[in-house]
């Protein structure tokens, strides 16, 4: 039997059974699938992969035989490897991504919410300062601003934002039995926050709360789905340090989630910073750009002292690949306003305040604007608004 255009439309329409078990997808509509054809009793099939060394290859090598060896004649499966380019891994991330956000189970978060997630690969960069100044410098631009202090065993964020009470659950719909959680508020000048820790579930600051990773992963669900969040410009998710639970987790519910990394400018913290952006792309999360926490100390006199080092900021955000966004120096100001709940980027003078707002500029003007939803089309819009309710809650 010779090969028939008949015979390579049925072998491709099969193969749109086979789902890539990554991206959740099927490889004919990924682009995966090179070429497909039958010759004589055999069918050719030439597959691009996100990587060549993909631990999922034998996956989809067996389930592309199975399907096509049930076509009438296929006596024999032919594959053949290649690697999608750099164009092409973008164009199939991008429809990954859509898939998620189409498909990811239901939270609290709307689709109007720009959910911002600042991750290290290690600890003591400094990711909690940094997410509760870029919060509050958003809120006083006038913005709702979810803090979500995702770091379960490391909370820091309520004593930084000068919270102490104790999170509560109310019944808000008549017609459900089940409480949500309501995030304790703070107003920052013309805008609002809404914060979310376990450091406001605990009984004292001191209490260690020792839950192993599902439960942490569990946890961070719980303040996704059985929060009342009402409306939000900005999500910001304090990430714990790492590439483990929280973070899978965090990915598979909110796909529509971006990421700024904070690095110090040591060297090693720049090699760990890495790692968490690798996560990232496997992950199908866009890297917004890097943030350089404590690059130096300068004196009164102007002088500078880069206690930590010099450069990592830039070597990192070259290696990614990304903008960096800004460098935030080392001012005492920083420390105290995190010990006493004020926030050093409310401040009007100083470098450190300066160097936040700069970044929350940029973020707000250019890298990542509040969802404006009015180019869209009237359909989408009418979708958004049945899911998202009475806005601005």
């Amino acid at each position: 039997m010779t090969r028939t255009r008949v015979d390579d439309d049925a072998i491709i329409g099969l193969l749109r059974g086979v789902i890539d078990p990554e991206l959740h997808d099927n490889i004919v509509d990924l682009g995966m699938v090179r070429s497909a054809y039958r010759e004589k009793s055999t069918a050719h099939i030439t597959i691009a992969l996100t990587t060549a060394g993909c631990p999922l290859r034998a996956t989809i090598k067996r389930d592309c035989e199975t399907r096509v060896k049930s076509l009438p004649g296929i006596e024999k499966v032919k594959l053949h490897w290649d690697e999608l380019n750099a164009e092409e891994k973008a164009r199939v991330m991008e429809r990954a991504r859509k898939y998620a956000r189409d498909n990811a189970s239901p939270t609290e978060i709307q689709p109007t919410t720009r959910v911002l997630s600042i991750a290290s690969g290690k600890g003591g960069v400094g990711k909690s300062s940094v997410t509760v100044n870029i919060a509050a410098s958003l809120a006083n631009r006038g913005f709702t601003v979810g803090v979500l202090d995702a770091d379960i065993w490391g909370f820091s964020v309520p004593r930084m934002l000068g919270l102490d009470a104790r999170l509560e659950a109310k019944i808000i719909d008549n017609d459900s039995t089940r409480p949500k959680i309501i995030p304790e508020e703070r107003s920052e000048g013309s805008g609002l926050l809404k914060v979310v820790s376990t450091g406001l579930m605990i009984d004292t600051e001191e209490t260690a709360l020792m839950w192993r990773g599902l439960m942490l992963a569990k946890a961070v669900e719980q303040f996704l789905r059985d929060v009342q969040w009402g409306y939000l410009d900005y999500l910001l998710i304090d990430m714990p340090p790492g590439t483990g639970d929280v973070q899978m987790a965090l990915a598979r519910l909110l796909p529509q989630a971006e990421m700024l990394v904070v690095t110090t400018p040591a060297l090693s913290a720049q090699k760990v910073a890495v790692r968490v952006a690798d996560m990232a792309r496997r992950s199908h999360m866009p890297i917004l750009g890097v943030i350089e926490n404590m690059s130096a100390f300068v004196t009164p006199d102007g002088t500078r002292w880069p206690v930590f080092g010099e450069g990592g900021g830039v070597r990192l955000a070259a290696e990614i690949d990304v903008p960096l966004l800004g460098s935030i120096p080392l001012e005492p100001s920083i420390s105290a306003g995190g010990d006493n709940g004020t926030p050093v980027s409310t401040s009007k003078t100083g470098a450190a305040a300066t160097a936040f707002n700069q970044i929350v500029e940029r973020l707000v003007s250019d890298i990542a604007p509040p969802l404006d939803l009015s180019s869209c089309s009237a359909h989408t819009i009418s979708e958004v608004s049945v899911s998202v309710g009475n806005p601005r809650k």
